[in-house]
């Protein structure tokens, strides 16, 4: 028998497979929180500075 051909070897290799693929999703996933938290943190900046402008003239911007 051909150890190539064992099935063993093929669900090794599937589990290796598999494993890597869960590494990459995960690593994808933690960059997407990163991103959408840096987002989310440059908006609130924003918001923050506009309301200090606004406060900061006396309501008086439209």
């Amino acid at each position: 028998m051909n150890p190539l051909s064992n099935p063993v070897l093929l669900v090794v290799f599937a589990a290796i497979f598999f494993y890597v693929l869960y590494g990459v999703i995960r690593a994808a996933v933690r960059d997407g929180i990163l991103q959408a938290d840096k987002r989310r943190e440059e908006a609130r900046i924003d918001v923050d500075l506009a309301r200090k402008a606004n406060a900061s003239d006396g309501g008086l911007r439209q």
